[in-house]
């Protein structure tokens, strides 16, 4: 594989962290998880979103970036991959859902000057997975704030995401996840290692989990 930086991303729920951790096993890769349960807002976003949107996208983006400064941007002694469950620009699409017009502009503004420090994955693979199914999944990890998101915010995050995929100038490996168990069908698994061993231009490339 000629890959050295691979980024899993997906709306919440999509399976993003199953994945990345389970490809970290396979290829003894570093892995970097983000660290949503050390942001102190976000059971409180959950509960009154326009209070707490701005200190929540704010405290997302400076810890991802505070991460991935620290882990990607020094050589590793041990690993030749690195794999995240996250890119970065999911903290300018996140917020472009959740904040004012005003508030987005401003954070806009801060994520152009910090987001030139930082280098961008050679991969993104990208989780797409209905509505029901995102649900569905959030239902079973049972994470107390997440119990009440509505539909129709992981349908705007869904939109964003698939928005931002039209324009990117990086390979995306477009995973139709709606009917994806890497944890329990060994065949989905398999068939994204298979992907990973190609090459592949600019776009987007569909991958079908059967």
């Amino acid at each position: 594989m000629n890959y050295e930086f691979i980024t899993i991303e997906g709306n919440i729920g999509a399976g993003k962290t199953t994945l990345a951790t389970m490809l970290s096993k396979h290829f003894d890769a570093r892995l970097v998880l983000e660290e949503f349960a050390d942001n102190p807002f976000l059971p409180k976003f959950y509960a009154n979103q326009q209070q707490y949107a701005f200190p929540l996208e704010l405290f997302f983006m400076a810890e991802r970036y505070k991460q991935l400064q620290e882990l990607l941007l020094q050589k590793s002694m041990f690993h030749e991959l690195t794999i995240t469950d996250y890119l970065f620009t999911k903290s300018l699409l996140f917020a472009k859902v959740t904040l004012s017009q005003d508030e987005y502009k401003l954070y806009q503004r801060l994520f152009d000057i910090i987001q030139q420090n930082l280098i961008l994955p050679d991969i993104l693979v990208y989780l797409h997975a209905p509505v029901a199914k995102l649900q569905e999944n959030i239902k079973k990890r049972q994470r107390d704030y997440e119990q009440n998101i509505p539909d129709e915010y992981l349908q705007n995050i869904q939109d964003i995401y698939l928005q931002f995929l039209k324009q990117t100038t990086l390979p995306v490996l477009f995973v139709d996840a709606s009917k994806a168990d890497f944890l329990q069908n060994q065949n989905h698994f398999h068939i994204i290692l298979d992907a990973l061993k190609k090459d592949y231009s600019a776009g987007m490339h569909h991958i079908q989990l059967i």
